[in-house]
């Protein structure tokens, strides 16, 4: 089989590759990616010479190179993850965030659409967000009936790449598949993101911005978790239908902080003490979702997947990770980094 992978050179896109590829021999593999700021050829390293491996650099907005590469490789399953994923990133700059996520979903479907006709035996699997359900309240979990109510252009942007997967399944008969999945954090994430950005932030003294006052609750999946939950569906799932990933792990934003701030110490024999005094309340972004929370139960009933690591088990190897691969912190901290930390925090802390 030849399996099509987007993004895979971004976080969740590199942990899905540098777990199947070596293990799955006997398929052909397609890395499609635009190689943004987000993306890391480092991540990489270990497959990338690989001969069931390969890598094309194309931007899924551009009509032509996508079809390029489906004609180069003719792919059996497409795993759609690149996406423009930053919800503060998507306030300072839709567009990107509507031109990705949305013309760019619709030209890889074209691209199938195009070649699958009636072909049963392709799957267009489309990886997508618990944000496109909005906010909940006190109580109550996201189920895959939930109606969609995005509060970001993030959001809003994958809610509607959703509803086209969908339209071409019921309008084309274009076998999809989608999940939506919680917060997921791991190895190779990029730091604009909480966890990531705290653990280097700790490590190298710096402030560690929090929202309002970090009481916002999110449900945090480990990145391997939520592979093999994909993979699960891809063998398991039902043509059309669409599976909610939890991690069965709702924290505070406040107490995933004061978390890595007790882990980053004993880590590195560090007084918590002096991490601790580094948190800096900033002002809230707008429209920030009270809580996000997953019911999980259709993808264990009918895929017989659940996550294997608690929180305290996954966020303890994410810290020792980014402790021991200091080189790819530092590539990752380029220039452009800065300059999005210094404009996206720099006048809110306080």
């Amino acid at each position: 089989m030849k399996i099509m992978v987007t993004g895979g050179a971004g976080f969740i896109g590199a942990n899905f590759l540098n777990g199947l590829v070596p293990e799955l021999r006997e398929h052909q593999f397609i890395n499609v990616d635009k190689l943004t700021y987000a993306a890391n050829l480092g991540s990489l390293k270990a497959i990338d010479s690989l001969p069931n491996y390969a890598l094309r650099r194309v931007d899924i907005t551009d009509m032509d190179g996508v079809d390029a590469v489906f004609d180069e490789f003719d792919p059996d399953l497409v795993v759609h993850f690149a996406a423009e994923s930053h919800v503060d990133r998507s306030i300072l700059g839709p567009r990107e965030f509507v031109r990705t996520n949305i013309e760019g979903t619709f030209n890889l479907l074209e691209a199938c659409r195009k070649r699958w006709s009636g072909d049963d035996n392709r799957l267009f699997h489309h990886v997508s967000t618990d944000e496109v359900y909005g906010s909940l309240g006190d109580t109550g979990l996201f189920e895959e009936t939930t109606a969609y109510d995005p509060s970001s252009p993030y959001s809003a942007s994958k809610a509607a790449s959703d509803h086209i997967v969908r339209a071409y399944h019921r309008t084309f008969g274009l076998p999809i598949k989608i999940t939506n999945c919680s917060n997921n954090y791991g190895p190779m994430q990029f730091p604009e993101k909480l966890i990531p950005l705290m653990i280097l932030n700790a490590v190298s003294r710096k402030p560690l911005p929090i929202y309002g006052q970090g009481l916002n609750v999110r449900d945090w999946l480990y990145v391997t978790d939520h592979c093999e939950a994909i993979w699960s569906v891809i063998q398991e799932g039902r043509v059309g239908r669409t599976y909610n990933i939890g991690g069965n792990n709702e924290m505070q934003n406040i107490e995933v902080v004061d978390t890595l701030c007790q882990i980053v110490a004993e880590e590195t024999n560090t007084d918590v003490a002096e991490l601790h005094a580094l948190k800096e309340f900033v002002t809230d972004r707008p429209g920030h979702d009270l809580r996000y929370a997953i019911d999980a139960s259709r993808i264990r009933e009918e895929c017989g997947w659940e996550p294997t690591e608690t929180f305290d088990t996954g966020i303890r190897k994410t810290v020792q990770w980014y402790l021991s691969n200091q080189a790819w912190v530092r590539d990752v901290l380029s220039g452009e980094y800065r300059k999005w930390m210094d404009l996206n925090y720099g006048d809110r802390a306080g």
